[in-house]
């Protein structure tokens, strides 16, 4: 059974015999063409690097008339093959591309009638019949990207398709006007499903370059538009808590640092927990000093915007980490008259964790914090009584009455007398 064509490796695609003096024959290629890939042909690197220093415009020709001019898929692999090798070996060489002696050449177009075709036979949806002339890099750059997203989108190959989009556009989204016609195809949804952790190699090399596609995208403001409406943030923080790689927890911290001043990004990094995790992160012996930088301008970041956030935007961190303390909030009864219908977010976010802190928590500072501010919000919001026993609050708090710790059971009976007597009595009674 043949070896599938994205499964070849370049060095395996250049072990073919190409018949070229056939094509020759047929017309398909010059006389001078056969001359130059006789030289150039099963040579050593040195051999054709000197070829190339001497006449490299002319052996470009020779390529870009092969891939324009013959149809046949083993050849064009090939071709494509001697090219990639030649880049691969020194990247300077692109710019034997666009020697002025190529001026009338469409260098660009034979690359991308090469794309490989979906099902209807065209490139990126276009018609077989229509040879649109690219003129420009911009005009190229755009086509490139929007064939690649198709990839993202229903890829070509199942296990190759994805990964060989997303080593492009870590390189291609260096450029400004790559970033701008990428968020124009909608592309930025398609790399978040890709945000996950990474176990194998293969899977850890797409999760690293696709980090790095976020990363060059998180300098360009419409991007960051859509990063802040996707749960890129949450998958972030998952991928940074289970990876030791240290090349993908350096690009995911880089790209929390870019984030941290645009619009909510630092609200959101302070809920999830980043600043106890940077802390746990700086903890660990990472060799990278621009990783160990980057924490640390990070760290210094998510302290300044703790001092930024609003009082309730504190007490919010402190209930979803857990970590309740009888800091004057509390107790302060024009903090719960300002923000008390702020409780009412995400479906009584706040009060289901407070409620699940009390089933959980073994810190007996916790459990009566929680039970305070319980009987707070019964107090200061209209509905109080009636939402607290909805989330089932009562029987947690009962159970709490009889804790061995008398601050808990202070304010467990508190918590169970504004329930039962209504807040009006129920302060009568602790005073």
């Amino acid at each position: 059974m043949p070896m599938d064509h994205a499964e070849l490796t370049t060095e395996q695609v250049l072990k073919r015999d190409i018949p070229w003096e056939t094509y020759m024959t047929t017309k398909l290629i010059t006389g001078t063409g056969l001359q130059l890939l006789r030289r150039y042909d099963n040579r050593s690197e040195s051999h054709r690097a000197a070829l190339l220093d001497d006449d490299g415009p002319a052996y470009v020709r020779v390529f870009i008339s092969i891939l324009r001019d013959i149809f046949k898929e083993e050849t064009i692999e090939y071709v494509l093959s001697l090219i990639d090798d030649m880049l691969t070996a020194n990247s300077k060489r692109a710019r034997l591309f666009h020697d002025k002696s190529l001026a009338n050449e469409d260098t660009y177009e034979p690359f991308l009638s090469a794309r490989p075709k979906n099902q209807e036979g065209t490139a990126n949806g276009e018609a077989s019949n229509s040879k649109k002339q690219l003129s420009t890099i911009d005009d190229v750059l755009k086509g490139l990207v929007e064939w690649l997203c198709a990839q993202l989108k229903k890829p070509s190959h199942p296990s190759h398709a994805v990964p060989m989009a997303i080593n492009c556009l870590a390189t291609l989204l260096k450029e400004p006007m790559v970033r701008s016609s990428f968020v124009q195809a909608d592309g930025v949804k398609l790399l978040i499903p890709l945000i996950s952790p990474a176990s194998t190699q293969q899977s850890i090399q797409l999760l690293y370059e696709t980090c790095l596609c976020v990363w060059l995208l998180s300098f360009y403001e419409p991007a960051i538009e859509y990063l802040a409406t996707s749960r890129t943030l949450p998958r972030l923080t998952e991928v940074v808590k289970g990876s030791t790689k240290e090349k993908v927890v350096r690009v995911v911290v880089l790209i929390l640092r870019n984030l941290l001043s645009k619009g909510t990004f630092g609200a959101q990094m302070v809920d999830l927990g980043l600043p106890q995790l940077v802390q746990c992160l700086k903890a660990q012996a990472w060799s990278d000093e621009d990783l160990l930088e980057a924490l640390n301008q990070l760290e210094d970041g998510l302290k300044d915007n703790i001092k930024k956030l609003s009082s309730f935007d504190k007490y919010k961190q402190e209930v979803l980490l857990g970590q309740l303390d009888w800091s004057p909030m509390h107790k302060d009864p024009i903090f719960w008259r300002d923000n008390i219908t702020y409780f009412e977010e995400n479906d009584f976010q706040i009060l289901r964790v407070l409620v699940t802190i009390l089933d959980t928590s073994s810190d007996q500072r916790a459990l009566a914090v929680a039970c305070f501010d319980l009987s707070q919000f019964i107090q200061f919001h209209p509905a109080g009584r009636i939402i607290v026993t909805d989330l089932k609050a009562k029987e947690r708090v009962m159970k709490l009455m009889n804790h061995d710790n008398a601050e808990v059971t202070k304010n467990a009976l508190l918590c169970i007398q504004r329930l039962f007597l209504g807040s009006k009595y129920a302060s009568f009674l602790q005073a």
